[in-house]
């Protein structure tokens, strides 16, 4: 591993093991630095006029949960000028507070969005970055609006040829966009990918990884059994994690490219959340998309029509990209990661046997 030491992904890894929902109620911040609550309206209102955000004469109004996000906390602001998205990022993962998460995922966050302002193909596809505190790891960030993510592909929803058509062009403009400099900034993001290595390589795989996959749907306990055992299918996982994914590459990445990372507004799709974003090997966010498009059972006309819209970087690796489509989609399915999907246990049994052909290059 160029960039890393061992002892990184089995320090994530073992966070993970050891967190007990017994021994953490309440977490809270180093004294000194900003807690955002979205329940405090005041404290909001304060923080903001500290930083020197607000107008003069501009009022905050309210303060409310803004999505269902798992990572970080975040709020939508309305003031009496504007509504805006302000984001923190904690030491914890916000859903799941016992598990410890890289406190300085926003500041990665912010170099990410700082370094595609130049491209405008990537740029307008984004929210506007407002205002950023690196001592709070806190993002003020436009306001998107309520239309809400594209989490509805997993219930039925397709994807129209305009939002395949944009976002084959966002992935385009934003692999391409250092890939031919000598001379690229740095965006190594070795934490997250140390926390996102674990979860998608790793933890899925493991006898006893403390996920009882029986509770979340009966049967699919014994129908993950044979892909978690099979040796083949499980090193060629661990190898594409150590030899692909934590390899630094010429492309940034956005690190983490599914549905819940997409948002309807009325100027068409925008994308968000690039906390785990880094320079890589491009396969791996084409990778995770297709998988996303098959899992939300999106028609193989819409899956050809964005793989021929995007612009493939130089040395890219179909095969590559395949091969991470079926890990997506194995860790998805019996990872922690889970996705709302209403599917029975035969079709999981279909999909998974599907990833493991991808896995194993024996089929498309």
């Amino acid at each position: 591993m160029p960039w890393t030491r061992r002892w990184e992904i089995e320090e994530a890894t073992a966070r993970f093991d050891t967190a007990s929902m017994s021994d953490v109620h309440h977490r809270s911040l180093p004294e000194g630095i900003f807690h955002l609550r979205v329940d405090d309206c005041e404290g909001v209102a304060r923080y903001l006029q500290r930083i020197g955000f607000l107008r003069s004469g501009e009022l905050v109004l309210t303060c409310s949960k803004a999505g269902d996000g798992n990572m970080n906390c975040v709020a939508r602001v309305l003031t009496s000028a504007r509504s805006v998205i302000v984001k923190q990022s904690r030491p914890w993962v916000e859903k799941y507070p016992q598990f410890d998460a890289p406190w300085d995922r926003a500041c990665r966050e912010l170099d990410f969005y700082t370094l595609v302002q130049p491209f405008p193909a990537v740029a307008s596809r984004m929210p506007q970055l407002l205002n950023g505190d690196r001592r709070a790891r806190v993002l003020v960030l436009e306001d998107l609006g309520l239309d809400g993510d594209y989490t509805g592909l997993y219930r039925g929803g397709q994807l129209e040829d305009l939002e395949v058509d944009a976002l084959a062009e966002y992935f385009s403009a934003l692999h391409g966009a250092y890939a031919t400099e000598c001379g690229r900034p740095e965006l190594v993001n070795r934490e997250m990918r140390a926390l996102n290595h674990a979860h998608i390589f790793d933890i899925p795989f493991r006898d006893a990884n403390g996920l009882d996959l029986d509770r979340l749907q009966s049967g699919l306990g014994a129908v993950a059994l044979p892909f978690k055992t099979d040796a083949r299918l499980v090193s060629e996982v661990r190898r594409l994690g150590d030899e692909v994914y934590l390899v630094d590459g010429p492309c940034l990445l956005h690190g983490d490219p599914f549905p819940g990372s997409l948002v309807r507004t009325s100027g068409g799709l925008r994308v968000i959340d690039p906390e785990f974003a880094f320079f890589g090997h491009p396969e791996f966010d084409v990778g995770v998309w297709l998988a996303h498009l098959i899992l939300a059972d999106q028609s193989e006309a819409t899956m050809r029509r964005w793989l021929d819209r995007y612009v493939y970087p130089p040395g890219f690796d179909m095969a590559v990209a395949w091969q991470m489509a079926g890990v997506e989609i194995l860790r998805r399915l019996i990872g922690y990661a889970q996705l709302p999907l209403d599917r029975s246990v035969v079709s999981k049994a279909l999909l998974l046997e599907r990833a493991r052909n991808l896995v194993l290059q024996q089929s498309l």
